[in-house]
């Protein structure tokens, strides 16, 4: 078989070399032909551990190529993986565009059998959209199926996840399709569940709607946590404990971000009231990760009373730790309030400054990217912890104090242990503990 991974983005990438690591030959198609010039160098778009060397792995041993000749990688596959984005709009509805592009392409180009297969994250039916395109549009009488293979890839972690699953989830609709993806990912047959297409389309934005839940559960519970002496992360470990729920996404913080899950959440939310099925539990778990910053903003203003031309530091841009993705990032909400607060900021991430600086044109002279946490706490009145990365884990913290102006931390993301800090001479604010 040969496949085809149409879209070069997160998922799309990621798939493309997940796939020819399994020993697949594979062509990544995007559009986009000087983005494709670069992948095809070895030159990765993105921040991804793992993803650099599996990539120049597998073009050196040939199993992997990239195209932006799009009719000639349809006429040439087997299957086609479709992996486009599906933007959102504001009322939480997928924008189709890509997808309706793209199935149009392959009846144009459907010279024989093809697999088309949805990777990209789409509402229920979509499986029913791209089949009618198809026929509506093909110019042959060649047979076709579709199907249904969600992704399920955390940022950070992404190659691991592709190459080491829980659980592949299929949705077919056809015994010919089915035996094509089970060949496909022979070598994890163990972990795949198969199912019909709407209930495979269902399952990603059950399944991230789900943990965006949990998470907005335990930030609640912190709230009543900072209400009385209770302390969330003894709270969340007691609850842990109880195998029908977990520890997992039971970490009290700024709330979530990224691409998915409130993405996910907002899609789940209008496909339900779409269908007049009642979605008012996952409104208020939207409604209670958006008051996190406002949470975290108190605390800040708690510490420093005025924010006008106080120096700040936010260590932290990336929505979560080992990716460069700023998508819904919580830190873009702090930093927005704290500028319109009239601070001066002193940012830090090790991997999404370049991405950071796309943002705030307006605020350039009051803004200041740093090559360093050290830098960054130079000189402060105080310092944000936004992204829980190791490197800040691991900071001398004797020597930060030594720099800052003012030794006042407000830690987002409860990284480190208050007695230590405290007796360090930091003035600290954590999140549900005193």
């Amino acid at each position: 078989m040969k496949i085809a991974v149409f879209g070069t983005g997160y998922v799309g990438l990621v798939t493309a070399v997940g796939l020819a690591e399994l020993g697949h030959h594979v062509v990544g198609a995007d559009k986009v032909a000087e983005k494709i010039d670069k992948i095809a160098k070895g030159e990765v778009p993105i921040y991804e551990p793992g993803l650099n060397e599996l990539l120049e792995s597998n073009l050196k041993k040939g199993r992997l190529a990239f195209s932006s000749d799009l009719d000639k990688t349809i006429l040439d596959s087997d299957v086609i993986f479709v992996c486009v984005g599906t933007p959102q709009g504001d009322d939480g509805s997928a924008d189709m565009s890509q997808i309706e592009e793209v199935s149009r392409m392959i009846a144009e180009n459907l010279n024989s059998y093809k697999l088309v297969v949805e990777k990209s994250t789409v509402p229920i039916k979509t499986s029913s959209w791209i089949k009618r395109t198809i026929t509506l549009y093909k110019k042959t009488d060649m047979a076709f199926d579709i199907a249904s293979n969600p992704e399920f890839l955390r940022e950070g972690s992404a190659v691991s996840d592709f190459l080491n699953p829980d659980r592949i989830i299929i949705g077919v609709e056809t015994e010919r399709a089915k035996e094509i993806l089970v060949k496909i990912y022979e070598k994890a047959k163990d972990r795949l569940v198969i199912t019909n297409i709407d209930t495979a389309e269902l399952i990603k934005h059950a399944s991230n709607s789900f943990l965006a839940m949990k998470i907005s559960y335990i930030n609640l519970m912190a709230n009543l946590c900072e209400k009385t002496d209770a302390n969330i992360e003894q709270v969340a470990q007691g609850m842990g404990l109880d195998p029908r729920i977990g520890g997992l996404f039971l970490k009290a913080g700024l709330g979530f971000g990224g691409s998915c899950f409130p993405k996910d959440l907002k899609a789940l939310i209008k496909i339900g009231e779409d269908l007049g099925v009642n979605m008012n539990l996952l409104k208020e778990t939207d409604r209670v990760n958006a008051d996190r910053v406002k949470v975290f903003l108190e605390k800040i203003k708690k510490a420093l009373w005025i924010l006008k031309d106080k120096k700040i530091a936010v260590l932290g841009l990336a929505f979560k730790p080992e990716t460069d993705d700023i998508r819904e990032a919580p830190s873009i909400k702090v930093i927005r309030e704290l500028l319109n607060e009239g601070a001066n900021l002193r940012l830090y991430d090790p991997q999404a400054r370049e991405n950071m600086k796309e943002l705030f044109p307006e605020y350039l002279a009051r803004i200041v990217y740093c090559d360093s946490p050290y830098q960054a706490a130079a000189g402060v009145n105080a310092l944000l912890i936004i992204t829980e990365w190791k490197e800040f884990l691991d900071l001398d913290l004797k020597k930060i104090k030594e720099v800052m102006a003012n030794p006042i931390i407000i830690d987002g993301r409860n990284i480190y242990d208050a007695e230590r800090v405290k007796k360090l001479g930091f003035e600290y604010y954590s999140v549900g503990r005193k």
